[in-house]
């Protein structure tokens, strides 16, 4: 229950909970480029009251400070105070996007596009022949060098747990899912891809203030995806929403749906006896780099379960001394502020540079893409342990 609600409808008492003592400014990767305190988690949480408390209009430099923000939530990590910034700034770009229709229409169309499965492999395929016809600029627009035209099938081998596959994941890197299954099953667990059933989590919806939208995905999924068995997520975003539904939604329903939710990294930590005993003869890759995904490290926690379930099959695991920054993708948001996604990667490929690592590892779709777009070469990390386990 929240103490009161302003014209923003957040909890004033989280609002005020930020003291502006500047500890998150050091983390925040827009403050870190441009230096303005209106690009920083502290900065944004002052506009927010003043026009929570009807003091400002709803301007265009103040819009401007909220759709500036990546949503990383590294500044939660760093708070003392526990602000839970990230769900003030969805609500509050919620409102902007009730009151003031600000999300670009070719955003809300793709979005929508995202949650009909047959019409979005249709126009990764059709996008695929473009490339091979060299008629799409590829690393410009973020997206891989080589889509796929024709997908492998996903076919489920029992109930033991779900797979999330989601949307463009599922059209772009069927490949992480064909792998991501391929190790579950090593440890003796059967498996059942969502497919359809849940095409999307809603994740980049939330994020653009389509918060309707996101309900009614989150809602979708709940009631698709039914049982008692874990969901396993291989893509940090997603898994970041999916166990958030019970905030979401704020029904026991969907408490106790995200509550089966685990990262597969979460997940494979748990099992890691099961397969670690071939590592020894398994080892396939040297020096890598581990990228941790924002909503991997500062919103599940989840991120050291990565290095565990890693360590036996590579040589060496090399932490980047950039502290967890963000790379700059933000979902669509590498899309629709190009220029300050651009810098905040340049200061996160210094740091994949800086290591000599051979290989980047993440566990994000669009952090990986975000990264392969700068020419760094990106796997996801199961991709290495299904690769380590074939050669058993």
């Amino acid at each position: 229950m929240t103490d009161s609600l302003g014209l923003l409808g957040v909890d004033q008492a989280e609002l005020d909970s930020c003291v502006a003592c500047g500890l998150c400014l050091p983390h925040c990767p827009t403050y870190r480029v441009t230096g303005a305190d209106t690009h920083s988690p502290r900065g944004r949480i002052a506009l927010m009251r003043v026009v929570d408390e009807g003091i400002a209009p709803l301007s265009d430099e103040i819009v401007e400070s909220f759709d500036s923000c990546i949503q990383c939530r590294a500044c939660e990590t760093a708070c003392p105070g526990d602000v839970p910034f990230g769900h003030l700034l969805e609500a509050t770009k919620e409102f902007v996007e009730t009151t003031q229709r600000r999300a670009p229409w070719w955003l809300k169309l793709g979005l929508r596009g995202l949650t009909r499965p047959r019409l979005l492999r249709f126009v990764s395929s059709s996008l695929a022949v473009a490339q091979r016809l060299r008629l799409v600029p590829s690393r410009r627009m973020g997206i891989p060098e080589r889509l796929p035209v024709r997908r492998r099938a996903l076919r489920p081998t029992g109930d033991d747990v779900w797979l999330f596959t989601g949307c463009v994941m599922d059209a772009w890197q069927r490949d992480i899912h064909l792998a991501t299954q391929e190790v579950i099953e090593a440890t003796g667990t059967t498996v059942r891809p969502t497919g359809s059933a849940a095409p999307c989590c809603g994740a980049l919806h939330t994020h653009a203030g389509l918060g309707n939208d996101a309900r009614k995905l989150a809602a979708r999924a709940i009631s698709a995806l039914d049982g008692n068995n874990a969901i396993l997520v291989n893509s940090a975003g997603c898994g970041a929403a999916l166990k958030d539904y019970g905030r979401l939604l704020d029904s026991d329903e969907a408490r106790s749906f995200s509550a089966r939710v685990f990262d597969i990294h979460e997940w494979l930590a748990a099992h890691i006896d099961e397969l670690a005993k071939t590592a020894a003869e398994s080892q396939i890759a040297g020096r890598v780099a581990i990228q941790d995904p924002c909503h991997l490290r500062h919103v599940q926690g989840s991120h050291t379960a990565v290095r565990r379930v890693l360590q036996p099959f590579v040589e060496e695991l090399v932490e980047l001394d950039d502290e967890g920054m963000c790379c700059g993708a933000g979902g669509a948001y590498s899309l629709v502020h190009r220029q300050l996604a651009l810098d905040v990667r340049a200061r996160k490929s210094e740091a994949v540079n800086r290591s000599g690592a051979d290989l980047v590892v993440s566990a994000n779709p669009g952090c990986s893409m975000h990264l392969e777009a700068a020419g760094l070469t990106v796997r996801h990390p199961v991709e290495l342990i299904a690769e380590a386990l074939r050669t058993r």
